[in-house]
Parts: structure tokens; sequence; C-alpha cells
């Protein structure tokens, strides 16, 4: 199996209304999709067999959990190491705070998306995040409103 698996429009038909709602009924989903639900529930099986879906969750309304606050975080390191890269991959992972991690090319080494009630939550992250590895610099940006959020690829 290559990295990339090929799709045709209904694959492609299929993936967007499932990406919409997860929990959508085979038979609605086929009919949706324009075809008989064997075989729409085939190319379903198939697209998870093959990792394009990778897995089906609920979303979560972060205001009503309390947790409203969306904190970018860039890390910058001295250490490029192995070694270094594992211990702080660990650290963060432990982390449930974060709710996405990136490496990255150019002046920020890491960037984290730090998802937390309020400041003072963002402080009793802070000072577990900055315990993982030895980190040169930790730099916060708060997000002040959310313009466009979505979990959709582009079909």
């Amino acid at each position: 199996m290559s990295d990339h698996t090929s799709l045709d429009a209904i694959d492609r038909r299929i993936l967007r209304e499932l990406q919409a709602d997860s929990t959508v009924p085979i038979a609605e989903l086929a009919e949706r999709v324009g075809l008989s639900q064997t075989p729409c529930w085939k190319r379903v099986k198939r697209l998870g067999d093959e990792g394009v879906i990778e897995r089906r969750v609920a979303l979560l309304s972060r205001e009503k959990l309390d947790l409203g606050l969306v904190v970018f975080v860039s890390v910058k390191t001295s250490r490029h190491d192995e070694q270094w890269l594992s211990t702080f991959a660990k650290g963060v992972a432990s982390l449930p705070e974060v709710t996405e991690v990136y490496r990255l090319a150019g002046e920020t080494d890491y960037l984290l998306k730090v998802v937390v009630s309020d400041i003072a939550a963002y402080d009793r992250f802070y000072k577990r995040l900055i315990a993982t590895a030895p980190i040169n610099d930790v730099s916060s940006a708060f997000a002040m409103e959310q313009i466009k959020f979505t979990t959709a690829l582009p079909l």
C-alpha cells in the first residue's frame, strides 16, 4: 500500500459527508452519494482499512467545558538531537492541554496549540511544560477570536 490512496469522485463525496457528520447512517450516506447500501459500506470499510479514515470522533464545545482560552506556544531550543526530541515529545504528549504540536522550519522550533480555561490554568500548564525538557525560549500568543475552525480537509 502506498502513502497516497487513489480516490474517485464517489470516495470524495463519501469523505466530505463523513467529515460533516460521521454518525450518518449508512443508508442515508449511500443515498447522499448515489450508491446502494452495500457498495457504500464497502467503500467506507476500504477507506478505513487503507487509513484514509483514521478514526471517528466527537467534536466538543470548548466553551461549554470551560476551556475557552486557546494559546499558541512557540518553543525554541538549542538542542536538536534525538534524545532531546524524544524527551520533549513524550513530555508534551503527556500534557492534556496540548491539542496539537508541530516541528517547524524557521526561527521557531516547535508550535503548540494549548487549550485551557483561563490565564491561571495556562500558568500551571506553563510550569509543567518548561519541566519537560531544556527549552531556550517560550513565547505565548493568546487567541482573541476564532475566525475559522474546521476539522474538514479540502477534498
